[in-house]
């Protein structure tokens, strides 16, 4: 489908958009919305555009960035790139590359006979009957740069006057991409380093010392077996690589099954499954991703780390959640007396060599999962507290 040239542009209709980029493209809260709504201004003042794509780089343990591209009548593409795509030769080879190393626009008019098509992808745009092509650098105030390429089917591609309603709005455009960059980056950073619940509260403005809220919860508090020893006899970069296998045996499943991780202590992870109504649903669900985590530490194991083993308590209490520390170095994280009989009931784990114990707020929930061990004295509680494991887990002795 093609874009139609609706007739001449007019300096007003330029101004309007240029004048709702710098009021922050309000109507347009996704930045899916703006690229879709920016086009569609220029198209109705007259701009023939094909395709419109934005590039923008993140900040992002695992996605270099991300591709948005409009085209007529059609929904917005989003995806996103890993790191690994920076060495490709698609990438290397491409204009993008090209403004990403010289903060400068990439111009080919394809109908001049003289246009240089020296990029693979002129080649392609080309045969589909592209006839003009212009990738601009969108400059962010710190410097980075990131970029909006515009292409067209117009016949003789595009006129010095179109041309410079494009450039009129790339300024506006980096400063409307840069605001919602930085937001998405912010959340970002949040979302890896305490969680998406936390990361949603800091950002409402959770961030004073003492912004705590007590809520009920089933707790996982999981610790890697022999890690001490581990860490004596193992060169440090090995070790970070074992911490993270074994990481990734656990995290992946506990955030598809609905919980948040709160902490690392070492080999240690600390998560709650927050109740907000159904108990038992909840304590099934944590459970299962538990089995499932233990599936996943037993195949490491027996592909690359023999002998290597994990302790899981499972509990159910309230918890203290949030904004932990001294003046402006805070810790967003949970404690409570349930946080410690969890970890205590850990450290029993090890004791009897079961893999996965279990309180029996927890167990209760769980019918014909758990068999009762006894009664123990843990430390710091003054009762003997009756302990349960798994009913068909054979102990390591």
């Amino acid at each position: 489908m093609e874009a139609i040239n609706s007739g001449p542009m007019t300096h007003s209709e330029i101004k309007a958009i240029t004048e709702w980029l710098i009021d922050g493209a309000r109507s347009a809260p996704l930045p899916q919305q703006v690229l879709a709504q920016l086009s569609d201004r220029l198209v109705a003042c007259g701009i023939p555009l094909w395709r419109v794509a934005v590039f923008v780089r993140t900040l992002h343990p695992q996605v270099m960035g991300r591709r948005f591209i409009w085209r007529p009548g059609a929904e917005i593409e989003h995806s996103e790139a890993p790191f690994g795509v920076l060495e490709t030769a698609e990438f290397l080879n491409s204009p993008v590359a090209r403004v990403y190393e010289t903060s400068r626009p990439v111009r080919r008019k394809l109908t001049d006979p003289n246009c240089a098509v020296d990029f693979p992808v002129l080649t392609e745009l080309r045969a589909e009957g592209v006839t003009d092509y212009l990738a601009s650098p969108l400059l962010f105030t710190d410097g980075a740069i990131h970029v909006v390429t515009c292409t067209t089917r117009q016949p003789g591609g595009f006129t010095d006057s179109q041309i410079a309603c494009i450039e009129a709005i790339i300024t506006p455009l980096a400063r409307v991409a840069e605001i919602r960059a930085l937001r998405r980056t912010a959340s970002v950073l949040l979302d890896t380093y305490v969680g998406h619940d936390a990361g949603e509260r800091i950002l409402a403005g959770r961030i004073r010392r003492g912004d705590i809220e007590e809520i009920h919860a089933a707790i996982w508090l999981s610790d890697m077996r022999g890690f001490t020893a581990l860490a004596d006899r193992q060169p440090p970069r090995v070790l970070i690589d074992l911490l993270n296998r074994y990481f990734d045996c656990q995290v992946p499943v506990i955030l598809d099954h609905g919980a948040e991780v709160v902490k690392f202590m070492g080999d240690g992870l600390l998560a709650i499954f927050t109740i907000a109504g159904d108990e038992p649903e909840v304590c099934k669900r944590a459970l299962a991703a538990a089995r499932r985590t233990q599936t996943n530490i037993a195949a490491l194991s027996d592909s690359a780390m023999p002998g290597l083993r994990f302790g899981l308590a499972l509990h159910v209490g309230d918890v203290l959640y949030g904004n932990i520390g001294s003046g402006s170095r805070l810790d967003f994280t949970c404690i409570g007396p349930a946080v410690n009989f969890a970890a205590r009931i850990e450290k029993l784990a090890g004791e009897l060599g079961r893999g996965i114990l279990a309180s029996s707020e927890f167990a209760r929930h769980c019918p014909g999962e758990f068999t009762a061990l006894g009664e123990f004295t843990l430390p710091g509680f003054s009762v003997e507290q009756r302990v349960f494991g798994l009913e068909d887990e054979v102990p390591i002795r």
